[in-house]
C-alpha cells in the first residue's frame, strides 16, 4: 500500500517537472506597460498590507511576553 502510494506521488511529481521543463521552454509573453504598471501597484498594496500585518504581529507577540 505505501509503495502504491509512493509510486502514484513520484508520478505526479515527474508530471509537474514535464509541465515545468515545457513552459521554460515556451517564449515569456511581452507585457504591455499599463498591465506592468498595475502588476507594480498590485505588488506595492500587497507588500504594504504584508508589513502591516508583521507590525500587528510584532505587537500582539510583545504584549504577551509582559
Amino acid at each position: 500500500m505505501s509503495e502504491d502510494r509512493s509510486s502514484r506521488a513520484l508520478a505526479r511529481i515527474e508530471q509537474a517537472l514535464a509541465r515545468i521543463e515545457a513552459a521554460s521552454r515556451r517564449p515569456a509573453t511581452v507585457s504591455d506597460g499599463a498591465e506592468l504598471a498595475d502588476l507594480r501597484a498590485r505588488h506595492d498594496q500587497l507588500r504594504s498590507a504584508v508589513e502591516e500585518s508583521l507590525q500587528q504581529l510584532d505587537q500582539l507577540i510583545e504584549s504577551t511576553q509582559g
